[in-house]
């Protein structure tokens, strides 16, 4: 079947039952200096005001839920002139307490890399590596069980997925995004368990869709008005969902799934191109 043929729609999956949440340890950075004063994707405009105050109350109320489900929250001290500081899952990815730091692609965050790289020394973490090729964190990195899925197309060099997989010894699968409203991976991909995920097939070429159908027949195909919220801009701790409260057809999917869905808003923060994923780094030591 020639791969702009449409696709037949698979059977739902069996929902499962005894979802069981996992304990995360997350990194975080609070807003303080969190404003829209420059456009590097399509979601920021200069123009727009944006309520820092909002935004901040937002992120403490998703920093809280957290908290309340049973995770830990470090949090990383924001500096002046570093407004997307926020997106804290740009900042590395982390795997078995290995550090795989952050090169941006744009000048306006590229001081963002090493304070979470100084952050990460300053705690006694050992083995950080200073990348050779630009990649964006877990915007770019998604961990699935004991495989990585690494997005390129608008921010992540495709030559640093080599590079990652050389330092984890993970097998790290390439993705590519085609429309730039979903520049990361993390704004059109959603990890929900260690063998199950959630996506928008619209945002990746013809040839990363056939991957993702043979690597996850299973998995939650979002609408487009679920995308256009960042619906996918998820995280899941196996059991528990956090994603907008907008995204009304994913939450009913993720019900059928077994899972709880948690609508979070942060809209004051979607003005930058973020979510509840852009806000969380995962900590997996």
């Amino acid at each position: 079947m020639p791969l702009t043929d449409t696709i037949p729609t698979a059977a739902p999956a069996p929902r499962r039952s005894g979802r069981t949440a996992t304990r995360r340890r997350f990194l975080m950075c609070p807003p303080r200096h969190f404003d829209v004063t420059y456009s590097i994707n399509p979601w920021m405009d200069p123009t727009k005001p944006v309520d820092g105050s909002l935004a901040l109350a937002q992120w403490t109320e998703l920093r809280n839920l957290y908290e309340e489900l049973g995770h830990t929250v470090e949090t990383i001290e924001p500096e002046h002139g570093l407004p997307d500081m926020v997106f804290a899952a740009n900042g590395a990815t982390v795997v078995d307490g290995r550090v795989f730091g952050a090169r941006f692609r744009h000048v306006e965050r590229t001081s963002e890399g090493p304070a979470y790289l100084r952050w990460f020394a300053e705690r006694g973490y050992r083995d950080v590596h200073w990348p050779e090729h630009i990649n964006e964190g877990e915007g770019d990195y998604l961990v699935v069980g004991r495989r990585i899925l690494a997005g390129t197309g608008f921010r992540t060099d495709p030559r640093s997925h080599a590079e990652a997989q050389e330092f984890f010894g993970l097998p790290v699968t390439g993705l590519t995004l085609v429309n730039p409203e979903f520049y990361h991976l993390d704004t059109a991909l959603a990890v929900l368990s260690e063998d199950e995920i959630m996506y928008y097939p619209e945002a990746f070429t013809p040839g990363s869709r056939s991957v993702l159908r043979e690597l996850f027949p299973d998995a939650i195909q979002a609408t487009p008005e679920d995308a256009a919220v960042f619906g996918l801009n998820a995280l899941s701790d196996g059991r528990h969902v956090l994603l907008p409260d907008s995204a009304v057809h994913l939450k009913e999917r993720l019900r059928e799934r077994g899972f709880e869905p948690i609508g979070v808003d942060l809209t004051e923060l979607l003005k930058a191109g973020g979510s509840v994923k852009c806000c969380t780094l995962e900590l997996r030591d």
